[in-house]
């Protein structure tokens, strides 16, 4: 069931309406009930899988918070051990058989591991890491273990933010579970903007963003270095739009029905240093490293040495976690060396600044901040999109190629074949920088409040929102749905 679906959305009313009909103690249930019919909708055994991982880290967590025969941090260990377990046989297994054919090949060792025909459960990642989030929180004692096992089924696959996050904390949905909820009509105004702006970044941009995409990584050998650099700038804008998009529409569904979720995004592409890049990225992935990885290996507290081999950890992982491919291992190791680049540059850069008297707010100093940041991003993306490490290196070599040839043979952009017209091109680019433009107005000037406060100016962009969507958007008839990228995570 994708939220770009009328199903979706019929889902969604039906929810909100026996929600607020229902007494307070039968909420809840029905919620739970809505969320595990909402994922059998993807794959109706692997629901078992997914209330399995959540009776185990139910169990875990009160053998945590009772010390259960002593042993608090066993019951975390084995906690940890079998849902990373299910994790690496769903999704990684085929991948480390791969890796180790081809490595016990090289060595002349012939070793070929059976790969397995299993299909990836949707959302796996993101439901196993609130799981583990949770008891770890009650293992530093951070929450109260929860007693109650539907409360803390619902916690774990709330259907909003169940298949693509985000990767909520326990302190924040528990205790919002556990609250009458009234019904609000400010509410259900907070909720349809974001669904409505989700929607659009999704059937709008994303979708015909994805045409681009597709037809020239497809195949890049026969590109251009200007297609190719369209390409990754369109994946970059389709990414973004789409991921940011699912966190749009999973907050504002919660919000309809009461709930707060945490902010997933934060205008990524106005930062000014890959730094501050996965500060405003997947927020909730990123503080989940940070305080259930980096921060126990040490941070930044044991010297520039630890912290920069704790950060190549930190991105490796993440790289791996976003994919059981090379491609995704290279991306998250390459954002690794930015940081750590970063870091060892910085007294250099502050020293030159200093000698140059260039002041650190000059305006055309951020500006170049986020041309650079953008640019390194797009270059990491280039990686994350490719469908192997030989076609990034084909893309990469190309780009550079045409580079090169700039000062003999001038600056020729031309677009060629890209799967869409020249017009609709046209269209993608103005949508694509209005989109920006309104994410940065969202970020930094409060606009979802400014416009929910303003009756004409709210159903004025209510009226643009879904017109743009009624005539620009993919759907209908020959229209294939395009799931949401992260669903494969």
């Amino acid at each position: 069931m994708n939220f770009n679906s009328l199903r979706y959305i019929l889902f969604l009313a039906l929810n909100v309406l026996l929600y607020y009909r229902l007494p307070p103690k039968a909420r809840n249930w029905l919620l739970l009930l809505s969320s595990y019919c909402f994922y059998m909708c993807w794959n109706l055994k692997y629901v078992l899988l997914m209330l399995l991982s959540t009776a185990i880290t139910y169990a875990c967590g009160l053998l945590v918070s009772a010390s259960a025969w002593g042993r608090k941090r066993l019951w975390l260990v084995l906690c940890l051990m079998a849902n990373l377990s299910i994790l690496f046989f769903f999704k990684y297994y085929n991948f480390a058989s791969g890796l180790l054919a081809r490595f016990s090949g090289m060595l002349g060792l012939g070793l070929s591991p059976p790969l397995l025909d299993v299909l990836l459960p949707v959302g796996i990642s993101f439901y196993t890491f609130q799981a583990l989030g949770y008891t770890m929180d009650v293992y530093r004692g951070d929450v109260p273990a929860e007693r109650n096992f539907a409360r803390y089924a619902l916690f774990v696959s709330f259907f909003p933010q169940l298949v693509a996050g985000p990767i909520e904390r326990s302190g924040n949905i528990l205790r919002q579970l556990k609250e009458v909820h009234c019904f609000s009509i400010d509410n259900l105004r907070e909720g349809v903007l974001p669904v409505l702006w989700g929607l659009f970044k999704k059937m709008v941009l994303a979708d015909n963003l994805a045409v681009i995409v597709n037809t020239i990584y497809s195949s890049p050998s026969g590109h251009t270095g200007p297609q190719l650099i369209l390409a990754t700038g369109a994946f970059a804008i389709q990414i973004f739009c789409d991921f940011s998009a699912y966190s749009d529409i999973a907050r504002g569904s919660a919000k309809m029905l009461g709930f707060d979720l945490m902010e997933n995004f934060r205008c990524p592409y106005f930062a000014t240093s890959i730094q501050d890049f996965w500060r405003r990225w997947h927020i909730s992935l990123s503080s989940w490293f940070k305080d259930y990885l980096y921060l126990p290996l040490g941070g930044s507290r044991r010297g520039k040495v630890r912290r920069i081999l704790n950060l190549l950890i930190v991105f490796t992982v993440s790289g791996l976690w976003h994919g059981a491919a090379l491609t995704f291992v290279a991306w998250g190791i390459l954002n690794g060396l930015y940081q750590a680049a970063s870091i060892l540059l910085r007294p250099l850069r502050n020293r030159l600044y200093k000698l140059l008297h260039i002041p650190d707010n000059a305006w055309w100093l951020t500006l170049l901040r986020v041309l650079a940041t953008f640019s390194l991003t797009c270059l990491a993306w280039v990686l994350f999109r490719a469908n192997s490490l030989t076609n990034a290196m084909t893309v990469y070599s190309i780009i550079l190629q045409w580079i090169a040839n700039i000062p003999r043979m001038g600056l020729e952009f031309s677009f060629g074949d890209t799967g869409v017209s020249e017009a609709a091109q046209h269209m993608l680019g103005l949508f694509s920088a209005l989109m920006l433009g309104a994410e940065w107005l969202v970020c930094n000037k409060g606009l979802w409040r400014r416009l929910n406060g303003t009756v004409a100016l709210r159903y004025a962009v209510y009226f643009l929102l879904i017109t743009s969507i009624l005539i620009f958007g993919s759907y209908g008839s020959g229209y294939d749905p395009q799931d949401f990228v992260y669903f494969q995570f």
